[in-house]
């Protein structure tokens, strides 16, 4: 791989890491500011070695190895850092089904945003789309079917892959909002212990994780630059966690930016799936283009004193 290539995808997979984690920040800078600072501390550092290095490390080798069964899970993570012809070969092979499944999950998880989610209103047509929330369910639930019919003509395991991406969603999601739950007790109840909030933390942290590093998918499957890419994401957000998330905030349009890269990683994803040729410089173009749009959207509305944070 050519290293304009690498640093590329490197610095794409970065960008994206840390744009679709913002989120995660928020929340972990809210929680933290309530716990004593031993405890900040402690999380703030073992929470970088787990989620760095335990779960950014070892979940691309895991979905390596479920998509490709075959291998077993030792030559999966062989597989993940060497040049093994053979097992790089079945990896491929077993590609698509990785791809449908990540491409489902991640078009699941912008139509969610786009439906239900609180946000601040940055493209015309976006407050029409989030009060009509109720078709939800129906539209994912239409398209699941639709990717699924076609794909059982194209390859069965295919399909297989998109209702596994689907199941993964719906559960991440349940994850999310059970913590959301979480959260305002926590507000609410200045009595809980910082043990129960760093592992509150640590679950949330991890299901986070879970849509950076499947969309780092329609990067590369390369898993050694998925993980230098995510985990220096990751140690960024970690950092804006303690110094800037004060500063994150007042850029509004973020997540917006963030939802839309993620939604066309998806179709990406889904294209790869079906063996469209997509240019290597095409995802990381289109998440600069994206985020970089809604950072200037964003700051020209800081400018002109854009108050609300979420309508």
């Amino acid at each position: 791989m050519e290293w304009v290539t690498v640093i590329l995808t490197v610095f794409g997979l970065c960008v994206f890491e840390v744009i679709s984690s913002i989120d995660n920040a928020i929340i972990n800078a809210d929680v933290l500011a309530t716990m004593k600072q031993k405890s900040r501390k402690w999380f703030l550092f073992w929470g970088i070695i787990f989620g760095v290095f335990v779960v950014r490390g070892l979940l691309p080798w895991l979905i390596v190895w479920m998509s490709t069964s075959s291998i077993g899970p030792i030559n999966a993570f062989i597989a993940s850092f060497s040049g093994n012809s053979s097992v790089v070969e079945a990896i491929n092979s077993s590609a698509p089904v990785l791809l449908a499944g990540g491409g489902v999950y991640l078009i699941f998880l912008f139509f969610h945003w786009w439906f239900i989610e609180p946000k601040n209103y940055g493209l015309i047509g976006e407050r029409f789309v989030h009060k009509q929330g109720a078709w939800f369910y129906a539209i994912v639930s239409a398209v699941l079917a639709f990717i699924v019919w076609f794909t059982l003509k194209y390859n069965p395991m295919m399909a297989f892959g998109a209702v596994v991406g689907s199941t993964a969603f719906f559960i991440t999601e349940g994850f999310k909002q059970n913590a959301e739950q979480r959260e305002r007790e926590l507000k609410k109840k200045g009595s809980i212990g910082d043990a129960s909030k760093i592992l509150y933390l640590e679950v949330i942290d991890t299901t986070f994780s879970i849509d950076g590093v499947l969309g780092a998918f329609a990067f590369t499957l390369s898993v050694p630059l998925i993980l230098i890419g995510n985990g220096i994401g990751a140690v960024i957000v970690r950092n804006l966690t303690i110094k800037g998330i004060d500063k994150i905030k007042k850029y509004a349009f973020l997540k917006n930016g963030a939802m839309y890269s993620i939604y066309c990683l998806g179709l990406i994803m889904l294209l790869d799936s079906f063996a469209f040729d997509i240019p290597f410089y095409i995802p990381p173009a289109i998440t600069f283009a994206i985020v970089g749009y809604f950072f200037w959207k964003s700051k020209r509305a800081s400018i002109k004193g854009f108050i609300k944070d979420v309508e």
